[in-house]
């Protein structure tokens, strides 16, 4: 890559479950359109890669004081699609519950809307309750869970190669829409789904859109490899980031894979203020607001704790500062050799109003382009195209 890939994942007003309790939050209007077409599309005038969108059948974890509810997050990337021109768009979509047939053709319908900048992140359900709202099927293991999910994503990328590109020949003469000759049957059959096809969407225009797993435990990992485009990791420094990165592109290149085809993203929590000093004040309060019901006063000058660092066992490596030495950061990921980041700020619209008061728009001047071509990736012939490689 010539240049450090970036993105920022949205989790309803932040990732600390008291960012609401801000007044630049915005919790009012959580769910309204107006809120995630004026993220998504400052993500994109900042100059944001791509905006991951959070999703799950369960409801937040926490008691009462944490922000409860979300909204669908593949509805909420074809809601900003048209009024976006150059971001990637990739909302979560869990699999554990969902009929592989129907995110399929979500996931191509949002690469239509977005004219190419559609992606994929797959997620599991792991808990009980995502099971009792379903009443299908039990709790499963992280073996089971991601090897049903192994098996999703081979449908669904089966699915969206099911139409050749040419299939549609809108020929009025004869009256024939499409070539009948270029649908096929994908005819899957496995341990959790048998679906016979073709998909009911054509080819979109990216071909395969880009599929996103997170690399958290063994299970996820194997998932990973053999089925990413973008793999997300989390590591307490910038040395064992590396090194993870290293680790996954063997493996990839064990599986039979092009580890060059596949790029690496750091997780990477931020909260961004003027001042480290204010940087720092800020996530102690909303520490402090996550500890107890009631919402404080103004803490005292010399009442202030460091946030939790990248030397803290279990506690991933994060930036807590100014936008400056965020950038300073970024570099330095940069030269480690990692493909890009994924910046999950702790107070969603403090970041956003930091980054916009400390950077000029770069969206104006790039053109707009698919998803794949901004990660240099090509774009896939269908597998059951005559002459495809197998």
């Amino acid at each position: 890559m010539s240049a450090l890939f970036l993105g920022i994942e949205t989790p309803g007003t932040g990732t600390h479950p008291a960012s609401w309790r801000r007044p630049d939050s915005r919790a009012e209007d959580l769910f309204t359109a107006n809120y995630w077409t004026e993220v998504v599309t400052t993500a994109e005038t900042l100059g944001f890669d791509a905006v991951f969108l959070p999703d799950s059948f369960a409801l937040q974890e926490g008691g009462p004081e944490v922000v409860r509810g979300r909204l669908d997050a593949v509805a909420v990337a074809a809601r900003t699609a048209p009024l976006t021109r150059r971001i990637g768009l990739v909302p979560q979509v869990p699999v554990t519950h969902t009929e592989p047939f129907h995110v399929s053709k979500a996931i191509a319908a949002l690469d239509f809307a977005s004219l190419g900048r559609a992606g994929w992140e797959v997620t599991v359900s792991t808990g009980a309750t995502e099971a009792a709202a379903f009443g299908r099927k039990k709790i499963q293991d992280a073996a089971s869970l991601w090897h049903e999910a192994d098996e999703a994503v081979e449908v669904v990328t089966r699915l969206w190669d099911s139409w050749e590109d040419d299939a549609e020949i809108r020929d009025v003469p004869t009256g024939r829409f499409i070539d009948r000759d270029r649908l096929h049957y994908i005819d899957f059959e496995g341990d959790n789904f048998s679906v016979k096809g073709p998909a009911i969407t054509p080819r979109s225009p990216q071909g395969q859109p880009i599929v996103t797993v997170r690399a958290d435990d063994p299970a996820s990992t194997g998932i990973a490899v053999h089925r990413a485009d973008l793999i997300r990791i989390t590591a307490p420094d910038l040395p064992t980031a590396a090194a993870h990165r290293l680790a996954l592109r063997a493996a990839i290149a064990e599986a039979g894979r092009d580890p060059d085809a596949v790029q690496v993203l750091l997780d990477l929590p931020v909260h961004l203020a003027d001042s480290a000093e204010n940087a720092h004040a800020d996530v102690a309060e909303l520490d402090r607001w996550a500890e107890s019901p009631q919402r404080p006063g103004p803490s005292a000058a010399g009442d202030q704790r460091e946030s939790s660092g990248p030397d803290l066992p279990g506690v991933g490596l994060r930036h807590v500062g100014t936008v400056a030495a965020l950038d300073d950061l970024l570099a330095e990921i940069a030269r480690s050799g990692i493909d890009g980041v994924v910046l999950r700020p702790l107070a969603l619209h403090a970041a956003l109003a930091a980054l916009t008061a400390q950077r000029t728009s770069t969206a104006a001047a790039q053109h707009p382009r698919t998803l794949r071509d901004r990660l240099g990736l090509p774009r896939p012939v269908s597998r059951y195209a005559a002459g495809a490689a197998l």
